[in-house]
């Protein structure tokens, strides 16, 4: 029996045939194995549904009372592939076809064995170029790296992307851009039993339409067929990322939502339901309670998916993190350039002391940046790195400091000892001078800090 691709379900075929009795008997041995199948006996009904049920494969007899089989084969390969049936006597006719365009040829009456034997080969063909399209596709991404730090967030971030990975629910993660939402994600995918399957991501603030989501089969402007595989397909029954969900227009977000509930979809222009079987992951750079909060901008897509969240830390909120990340680029972008590198203490002061809008994605730009920069050095200095000057102190006698929700103590003085950081340049002794407090009371409050005080550079 012809295996369908794992987890896609039975294949959808289209018999065309005006022989009554044998059209039955074909679409019956398509039904044993395992296919979907639907017999039509001309070529206006072939054209009916083509259009409004999408087969994978067509299985077309020469003669039909409408049409040349010969003649009709270039309009059907515009929807799918087509084995051609012919009778003993026409297999030049059949090769011919073959030649033509059509993926393989039967003999009539044919067989279970032969009919099966010929699915095979055409489905095998039809899943490599899929496989094929999808995998030069991500390529194209680059690789992304791992999900790192040793802070006590990011250990928070890998138990939750442990416990969620078992299930199958649909999952949200939530982050400031470049906090590394898409390394969690395929983080999530690896460890999932669907670590097999693919991995489609997606950024939907470029303009997600619905024909990338979900598809489109429709006839376009002058006649033109547009038939395209959507981003559901793609994924079959692996995971799909979409990033940025929260700027997809309100009636898309619905489309989703009503997809993640009833695992089923419409392509653009079809009326044929299909079963979506991938696992959802979205991303969008918002926090819970901005989710929860009512109001015009309300996400009933996003307020759905609170229970099933992972949220990922801001750089700034982890800041013992950044000097390993950073010496973790540069080992990767230094082996890849064969120029060992190491950071000043000064250029280690200025990454510790910057705060980081830009989160991992920054970070990995200003080191691959320092490393041009610094060409044939072995050291890099702060000027190396172009990071933008720190904002300047306030100078009107307030301090002002910003938070999504009340602070706890902990994250109040935290806050307020990375303003003081920045404030002085990440010099010690001024910082100490600045919130009254000796140098070595401060080496408590910032441990493991690796700035000098200016007069030492």
């Amino acid at each position: 029996m012809t295996p369908a691709r794992p987890g896609a379900g039975p294949r959808r075929i289209l018999v065309i045939e005006d022989d009554p009795t044998l059209n039955r008997l074909l679409v019956e041995q398509l039904g044993r194995l395992g296919h979907d199948a639907r017999g039509v006996g001309s070529r206006a009904d072939a054209l009916g549904e083509l259009a409004h049920h999408r087969p994978e494969l067509a299985v077309l007899d020469l003669r039909l009372p409408d049409a040349d089989g010969m003649a009709f084969l270039p309009e059907l390969r515009e929807y799918c592939p087509a084995i051609v049936l012919t009778a003993q006597g026409s297999i030049d006719q059949a090769v011919q076809a073959v030649r033509a365009g059509a993926s393989d040829f039967l003999v009539k009456p044919a067989s279970a064995q032969a009919l099966d034997l010929a699915l095979s080969r055409v489905f095998d063909t039809i899943d490599l170029r899929r496989d094929l399209a999808f995998w030069q596709t991500q390529a194209t991404r680059g690789q992304d790296q791992p999900l790192e730090g040793q802070s006590p967030q990011m250990a928070e971030v890998r138990r939750l992307i442990t416990l969620f990975a078992g299930a199958d629910s649909p999952l949200l993660i939530l982050g400031e851009g470049g906090t590394g939402k898409e390394r969690a994600a395929r983080a999530l995918h690896a460890l999932s039993p669907r670590a097999n399957g693919r991995f489609v991501a997606a950024d939907c603030e470029a303009g997600m339409t619905a024909e990338e989501l979900f598809g489109e089969f429709r006839t376009g402007d002058g006649g033109a067929l547009r038939r395209s595989e959507g981003l559901l397909a793609a994924a079959d029954t692996g995971s799909i990322y979409l990033s940025g969900v929260d700027r997809l227009s309100a009636d898309l977000q619905m489309k989703l939502l009503r997809v993640i509930e009833t695992a089923a979809y419409r392509p653009v222009g079809s009326a044929t339901q299909l079963v979506c079987r991938a696992r959802f992951i979205l991303g969008a750079s918002l926090s819970a309670e901005d989710i929860a909060r009512p109001g015009p901008q309300h996400s009933e897509l996003l307020f759905r998916l609170l229970a099933f969240v992972i949220r990922l830390p801001a750089l700034r909120e982890r800041p013992d993190d950044i000097l390993p990340l950073a010496r973790g680029f540069l080992a990767d972008r230094s082996f890849q350039r064969n120029t060992p590198k190491s950071f000043s203490p000064a250029a280690m002061a200025a990454l510790r002391a910057h705060s980081w809008p830009g989160n991992l994605r920054e970070l990995s730009n200003a080191v691959e940046r320092a490393i041009i920069l610094s060409a044939g050095s072995e050291v890099i200095e702060p000027a190396h790195l172009g990071l933008a000057p720190q904002q300047a102190p306030q100078r009107d006698g307030q301090v002002r400091l910003a938070f999504d929700a009340p602070p706890t103590l902990d994250e109040l003085r935290d806050a307020y000892l990375r303003l003081a950081l920045e404030m002085t340049g990440g010099n010690r002794r001024e910082m100490a001078e600045m919130l009254g407090i000796s140098e070595r009371n401060l080496y408590r409050l910032l441990p493991g800090i690796e700035t000098r005080p200016r007069g030492e550079e």
